[in-house]
């Protein structure tokens, strides 16, 4: 599913012109990703949560030049979803 595909899909049950839930959809993704930005979590009670996670420094190689080279600690944006959302996915989604 595309982000089209969900603003339509919104448009569809709600009434709502497309234009107008896509702005919204698109200022939702920007207000979530303005606050990981800044370090704070976003937390959405039945859905998920949108968290940082921070990876630790480490020794990667570079196999064309055949070294050693050191990858700094960073943070990375990451997805937590709340049990019930998993729990609806574990029992409607058939493993393939």
């Amino acid at each position: 599913m595309t982000k089209a595909d969900i603003v339509s899909k919104i448009s569809e049950k709600l009434g709502i012109e497309k234009g107008d839930v896509q702005a919204t959809v698109e200022s939702f993704m920007e207000e979530v990703k303005n606050s990981l930005e800044n370090g704070d979590n976003v937390y959405l009670r039945g859905f998920g949560s949108f968290i940082i996670k921070t990876r630790a420094e480490k020794t990667g190689r570079n196999i064309s030049k055949n070294t050693t080279i050191k990858i700094p600690a960073h943070n990375i944006p990451a997805f937590k979803p709340a049990k019930v959302f998993v729990e609806g996915v574990k029992s409607n989604v058939q493993v393939k």
